[in-house]
């Protein structure tokens, strides 16, 4: 076969591959019809998993990082009281979008809402409760937070909202 022919046999080829993965199906035809994508569905904000707390093995609400969450009974429903070198030692949990889909894992039954930190930014709340972390926490599955001065309490997806 000469060089002129294979290029037409070629060409010829490339017509009917692209014949056959684009362009509109005819009426009565059996081309698949396209499926609109779903959305994906909003990773958590918030976790569960089981931890070791006070000597108990619980489960405790985390972040996405496996990192404890804790609540301050100085806080109100809503409302953190947490500010400058509170917030040093408790860093709250922001969220980057406070209209954004907030969702919380498996076990995770209460409701996700924000409110303005010390800083101004979105703060995650569960229940009411403003969130944080401890510093002194360092790794997934930390809880020396607990009970610190009696008023900082590891977060269970069973939390009932603060009294008013």
């Amino acid at each position: 076969m000469t060089a002129r022919p294979l290029a037409h046999t070629l060409a010829a080829l490339g017509l009917l591959v692209t014949a056959g993965c684009g362009g509109s199906a005819s009426p009565g035809s059996s081309a698949a019809q396209s499926t609109p994508t779903p959305s994906p569905t909003p990773a958590p904000v918030v976790q569960t998993a089981t931890a070791t707390v006070a000597g108990q093995s619980m489960t405790i609400l985390v972040d996405t990082k496996g990192m404890t969450l804790y609540r301050w009974t100085n806080d109100k429903a809503g409302a953190s009281n947490c500010a400058t070198a509170c917030l040093a030692v408790w860093p709250p949990l922001e969220v980057t979008d406070a209209s954004a889909a907030l969702t919380g894992g498996a076990g995770v039954t209460g409701k996700l809402a924000t409110t303005n930190d010390a800083n101004g930014k979105p703060q995650l709340t569960y229940n009411s409760w403003p969130l944080y972390f401890y510093a002194k926490d360092k790794s997934p599955g930390d809880t020396t937070g607990q009970g610190v001065g009696g008023k900082w309490f590891v977060v269970t997806p069973d939390q009932a909202p603060p009294s008013s």
